[in-house]
């Protein structure tokens, strides 16, 4: 479930640079000097989903790399309530300028990990959430690290590692059959080929030409209904389209094994936390 670390510092490192630009003006006015100061992050939400220690963390190190860490939680841990989170113990300068950037990244991220625990939780086991490519540009590997942390699954990264046949593909292909044909004989052997279908009739053209994955796009509840009976199990059935927290439980009862959800991402809430610096180290201490 992990991000790899050189993700995490190219895209620390473009948000420091955004934020600092050429220097943090206000910081080296007050000329704080070399002593080393802790500061504590608070957990200020009612309830969350604790998503981006490491983001959080690499935003001072990238910094000092003399900065220390003492974590309470860890990613995937729910908190409930005001809560003592993590001391960071760095320069002065240091927990001034990197502050902002690193709580954007463990506010956002929380954020999408604790909506996703929310539909997870709406549908009991009964079907698996997954997230969409409706990402940020430049954060999608960060949000979909926090859908995992929030107990959802990922759809694919991206354009290179999945098959998806979508209305547009088969417009220019011409139809259903000749959109999979085409996938199934230009694509390897391990690759599962999904199409997006519009309604029942393309249901049955996607069965005929052996479809891995059938997603069904804004069907009616009834229409879900009828088509994972006509598909008897012969593929796999994702929905895609009106599904939220109101209605997510209902739709987990019908018998799809996936449902696809850009809400994960797009409508997560930040989770409120806060940095407050808490007093100087003594050098004994150090």
């Amino acid at each position: 479930m992990k991000v790899s670390e050189s993700y995490i510092d190219w895209v620390v490192s473009l948000a420091l640079d955004e934020d600092i630009g050429s220097g943090d003006i206000t910081t080296i006015a007050l000329e704080p000097g070399d002593d080393i100061w802790e500061a504590e992050l608070i957990f200020k939400s009612d309830r969350g989903v604790l998503c981006g220690s490491r983001f959080f963390e690499r935003a001072f190190q990238l910094l000092d790399v003399d900065a220390g860490f003492e974590w309470q939680f860890e990613d995937g841990d729910l908190i409930e309530g005001r809560s003592n989170v993590c001391r960071v113990r760095a320069m002065a300068d240091t927990i001034l300028t990197a502050e902002r950037v690193a709580l954007n990244f463990i506010c956002h991220l929380s954020g999408i990990a604790t909506n996703t625990r929310r539909y997870v939780d709406a549908t009991k086991g009964k079907v698996r959430v997954l997230d969409t490519r409706k990402t940020t540009p430049l954060l999608r590997l960060a949000e979909k690290y926090a859908v995992r942390v929030g107990g959802g699954s990922n759809h694919r990264l991206g354009l290179y590692d999945g098959v998806l046949i979508k209305d547009n593909h088969i417009k220019i292909a011409g139809s259903v059959s000749r959109a999979v044909g085409l996938a199934r004989k230009n694509s390897h052997h391990l690759l599962k080929i999904e199409v997006e279908v519009c309604d029942l009739k393309q249901v049955e053209e996607a069965l005929s030409v052996n479809a891995d994955v059938i997603m069904l796009d804004n069907f009616t509840e009834d229409e879900i209904a009828r088509a994972v009976e006509i598909i008897g199990g012969r593929a796999g059935v994702e929905l895609s389209g009106g599904v939220n927290l109101d209605n997510i439980s209902r739709y987990a009862d019908i018998g799809a094994d996936y449902i696809s959800i850009g809400a994960l991402v797009h409508h997560a809430t930040w989770v409120d936390f806060s940095l407050e610096v808490s007093g100087r180290v003594d050098i004994a201490d150090n």
